[in-house]
């Protein structure tokens, strides 16, 4: 081990290189394009249902009609891409958040940047849980041990050792132990030091197979592969209803052209293709929006589960701390002594420390020793991690007098390795308890005697030196946000690995449900996995929690019924990130083996940020369900429409270019005015849905079919009753779309706008867009002759329009005014922050 003074690049030889070498990232394919985008949206069913009508019109029927519905279709094409754009944009952002860092010198200060602006020349620092950023050359900190598995397939770590004078810079191929070899996306099981980047981007051994890793994952949903099957399966029967009215229609009136337009109409009307493109831009939109309150989603899955998490597992240092650790009190042997045992102490604790501190209380301990003009005296030798059944870092230092251990961590693991006497232990421990409950974590710290040649650390015999109190501030915005949750039917519980003293102390300056008390790691591990689940059901502190026993944990809360978040940001913490339905990982201080196992990475490590996440989440679920009943209570009027005058024995009233026009207003409805809305004032004030409960279920599409419903009896009373009295054909039809168009913009309205909200909100703008558009084209298509004849409208008077749109306003808007009047807004939770933040 060698502990070497660096200064790394200067910002401008490093600028220099990039340029040179260029960025540090693998070779990835580049987004689609515009073109390949088009081309994908034009294989989809209902394109290939208006290219047919578009055709038929063109050769068989009128060319203004078919002219019409090529420009239609056009611009109907144009309105898909430029969301999926808008999608792939936002995909586009996640990704470079999600984008990999490391830990450099440039200019003599450490810094932490993108990974991507690595070059060779580069001094990095790595640790354990991390993955090695580039091909570098290990020349200082400890020995390494490496799972390279990435690159050879071999479960086995290899241990890595520091390069000499004389060490070869060739790289050979991964593999093989005792090297001093770094390989780019290797993980540090073990150890951490210093390595200098030697080969970066396209050159390193990861780059020639082309990998990648710590990707967003944008493979769908299962929502959206049920939502898939489902349109696929409605196309199906939408294409032989086309076949079957186009059959009936030739056989009863011997109009094939007729025929073939009513059964492409009623096809066009029963296909819910925006179902897809909703869920899409929602999941992409809205992990977008997470993004920009600190939580970027990985799994797009993820979004969908969000807001109905029941409960909260969170670490202490860090999330609901402020990760600022700082040595409060050093007490040797445990009681004021004089400065020469203090000196002794702080030397001791330095050398039981990280020679270049992640750690944060490393960092306090080496900004305490040079406060007090303290050094190491020596070289370091050899280190020992700490171990699951060792709860303590010993280091071996060699000076003049020999070999030496220094062993810092927790009291009783140092108790067990100075082998105190019970009395000791106990006075000791009064202690450890009065400074726990003022809320400082406390490690103890030993040494041994210099000897010629130090024997292991189990075999040597340790002096016990005293104990260092560390305080970390509790975030000044968690308790409003613990609140928050608490109020929303969200559990919060803390699990630590501090002493449970300490950790009762925070909890209840965060403002946790401590009433129950604590149960530590050890009575967890010692309960059976079928009694876990009662036994911490009332239970939020848990203190000496182990990697081992977090994973208990989370299975326990889940075998009890809760939709579990869970954040770590440690190498153990991996497989519970894994099994919680929600693992949250810290984005500043975690390890790439929990962001990679996580589903959720915290960009601030802030705990209000999850609360804000949960209320994104249960905004986006709200705002995609009411989308999709739109969808679905839109499409029941134009297939109805479609179908029933052919029942009826009536003259069509839709045609293909009328649905072309309606799809021009559904599609940015749904896209843009439903994703804009904000949560339900009251969205933090209910509790999480159920878990059984669905995003769209029967509940679901039987409201959309009323709604629809509602609105085609309206549309084709309109129709009839006109007819009826007398008015041309052409007429009715004008009259009866004007109905559909503004009962379809007033549903919108109605099921998009959240309780309370104003009309003419902010969130609102793109729905006015939308209205306005609508309005004017409804307007040319019944006053505006070349229009109204290519539509085959005839301009209804005043009278008959106002009557007709009163009633559509009406069917329109019954189920909004309704839901606002059985349900009431209730008044805004103005006493807590979280409630009262911007959403956007």
């Amino acid at each position: 081990m060698r502990n070497l003074n660096f200064h790394g690049l200067s910002s401008e030889e490093a600028a220099r290189r990039l340029a040179a070498y260029g960025p540090n990232e693998q070779p990835k394919a580049p987004p689609p394009g515009v073109f390949a985008i088009a081309l994908r949206t034009l294989k989809e069913p209902m394109f290939f249902l208006l290219a047919s009508a578009a055709l038929l019109y063109l050769f068989v029927g009128d060319l203004g009609e078919g002219l019409f519905m090529v420009a239609g279709a056009g611009a109907s094409v144009t309105l898909v891409v430029l969301q999926e754009l808008r999608t792939e944009r936002a995909l586009q952002a996640l990704n470079r958040l999600a984008e990999p860092t490391a830990t450099c010198l440039r200019d003599g200060v450490e810094r932490r940047i993108p990974a991507r602006d690595l070059v060779p020349g580069d001094i990095i620092l790595v640790g354990e849980g991390e993955r090695a950023p580039a091909d570098a050359l290990l020349i200082g900190g400890d020995a390494l041990v490496l799972d390279e598995s990435l690159l050879t397939g071999e479960s086995a770590p290899v241990m890595k050792t520091l390069a000499g004078a004389e060490s070869p810079r060739e790289f050979p191929d991964p593999g093989g132990e005792h090297t001093p070899f770094l390989f780019a996306g290797t993980m540090i099981a073990r150890g951490s030091g210093m390595a200098e980047v030697v080969r970066t981007g396209a050159r390193t051994a990861m780059g020639r197979l082309g990998a990648t890793l710590a990707a967003i994952e944008s493979e769908p949903s299962p929502l959206q592969q049920r939502t898939g099957r489902l349109v696929a399966t409605l196309g199906a029967f939408a294409l032989l209803f086309c076949v079957l009215v186009f059959l009936a229609y030739w056989l009863v009136h011997g109009d094939w052209f007729e025929g073939a337009i009513a059964g492409i109409t009623l096809a066009i009307g029963l296909l819910p293709e925006e179902f897809p493109m909703v869920l899409a831009i929602f999941l992409a939109l809205g992990a977008y929006r997470l993004a920009r309150r600190n939580v970027l989603v990985r799994r797009s899955s993820v979004t969908e589960t969000l807001g109905s998490t029941s409960i909260l597992c969170v670490d202490k240092t860090g999330t609901l701390t402020q990760n600022r650790m700082r040595v409060a009190f050093a007490i040797p042997g445990g009681h004021d002594a004089p400065g020469d045992e203090s000196r002794m102490l702080t030397r001791a604790a330095l050398r039981a420390s990280s020679l270049n501190p992640l750690d944060p209380m490393d960092r306090a301990v080496h900004v305490y020793a040079a406060d007090a003009g303290v050094a190491t005296e020596g070289e370091p030798v050899r280190s020992f991690p700490i171990r699951p059944d060792l709860l303590a870092f010993i280091q071996c230092w060699r000076d003049p007098s020999g070999e030496s251990y220094a062993a810092k961590g927790a009291p009783e693991a140092i108790f067990k390795l100075a082998r105190l006497s019970d009395e000791e232990r106990t006075r000791l421990e009064i202690q450890i308890a009065d400074l726990a409950h003022r809320g400082l974590r406390v490690l103890a710290v030993a040494t041994t005697i210099p000897s010629p040649q130090a024997p292991t650390p189990e075999a040597a015999s340790f002096n016990f030196v005293g104990l260092l109190a560390f305080e970390d501030p509790l975030r000044e915005d968690v308790p409003a946000a613990v609140a928050a949750a608490r109020r929303a039917g969200v559990a919060v519980a803390m699990i630590t690995g501090d002493y449970p003293a300490t950790a009762l102390a925070i909890a209840r300056q965060a403002g946790l449900d401590s009433d129950a008390g604590v149960i530590v790691g050890a009575e967890i591990a010692a309960t059976p996995s079928e009694r876990l689940p009662e036994k911490i059901r009332d239970l939020r502190v848990f203190a000496r929690v182990t990697p081992s026993s977090k994973l208990a944990l989370v299975q326990a809360f889940k075998a009890d019924g809760h939709i579990v978040a869970m954040t770590g940001d440690g190498v153990n913490d991996g497989p519970a990130l894994a099994a919680a339905h929600i693992g949250i990982a810290m984005g500043r201080r975690g390890s790439d083996v929990a962001r990679e196992a996580a589903h959720i990475v915290l960009l601030d490590d802030s705990f209000p940020s999850i609360v804000v996440g949960v209320a994104l989440g249960r905004r986006i679920f709200a705002n995609l369900r009411r989308a999709l009943i739109y969808v679905t209570a839109i499409h029941i009027p134009i297939a109805g429409v479609a179908l029933a005058p052919i029942l009826m024995g009536l003259p069509p009233l839709l045609l293909p270019p009328h649905v072309v026009l309606m799809e021009l207003i559904i599609d940015p409805t749904c896209a843009l005015v439903f994703e804009s809305q904000p949560n339900e004032p009251d969205a933090m004030l209910k509790p999480p849905r159920r878990r059984d409960e669905r995003l769209f279920g029967a509940r679901e599409l039987w409201l959309g079919f009323l709604q629809g419903f509602v609105v085609f009896l309206a549309v084709m009373s309109v129709y009839v009753i006109d007819s009826g009295l007398g008015a041309p054909q052409a007429q009715a039809r004008g009259l009866a779309f004007a109905t559909l168009v503004v009962s379809n913009l007033i549903l919108a309205l109605s099921d998009a706008l959240p309780r309370g909200a104003s009309l003419f909100s902010r969130d609102n703008l793109a729905f006015w867009l939308v209205a306005g558009a609508a309005a004017a084209m409804v307007a040319a298509s019944l006053y505006v002759p070349p229009v109204s004849e290519l539509l085959r409208f005839e301009p209804p008077s005043w009278q008959k329009l106002a009557l007709a749109l009163t009633l559509a306003a009406i069917a329109g808007s019954w189920y909004g005014v309704w839901r606002r009047l059985l349900y009431p807004a209730p008044r805004a939770q103005s006493e807590d922050g979280a409630l009262t933040i911007d959403l956007h």
